[in-house]
């Protein structure tokens, strides 16, 4: 018996659901960091916030373009989700960059993941995968940079 493998909309809702939570997140952590690091951690949180907004519209689009329903509502998103919710309140740069990289390498592996799906069935998709997955990396970086000398697995 064989399994059915997920259209390439299906991948795109997951990961606008992961995107739409991380930028959330984002906001959230850049509210409620404290500390010495503060303006330089809340100035760089707002960025990567902006970053991953425009990575869901993209995604957004792409279902869109696909011909089926981008569900962006909160509901959606809490019902469909898959991962537990950020649970870091007002707390220091580092407690939160810790998490935040957490969430990072679960959108980078979630991503990486939808990338391989699609692979040889769509390509539109898979270069629009490939990008975010770049840029998101990118941001994982930075966020790792502040928190060096601590241990964190390569990407694979």
């Amino acid at each position: 018996m064989t399994t059915r493998q997920p259209a390439p909309a299906e991948l795109l809702q997951a990961r606008l659901h992961a995107l739409n939570d991380m930028q959330l997140t984002l906001k959230h952590a850049h509210w409620n960091v404290l500390g010495p690091e503060f303006v330089a951690v809340h100035e760089m949180l707002d960025a990567h916030a902006d970053s991953v907004r425009a990575m869901t519209d993209e995604v957004a689009e792409r279902i869109a373009t696909l011909g089926t329903v981008a569900r962006g509502t909160p509901g959606a998103l809490v019902a469909e989700r898959t991962w537990e919710d950020y649970r870091v309140e007002r707390a220091d740069a580092l407690t939160h960059l810790r998490a935040l990289d957490a969430v990072y390498t679960r959108v980078v592996d979630g991503t990486r993941a939808a990338t391989a799906a699609v692979g040889g069935i769509d390509p539109v998709t898979e270069d629009l995968l490939i990008g975010q997955l770049r840029e998101l990396e990118r941001l994982r970086w930075f966020i790792r940079a502040h928190t060096a000398g601590e241990h964190h697995a390569r990407p694979a």
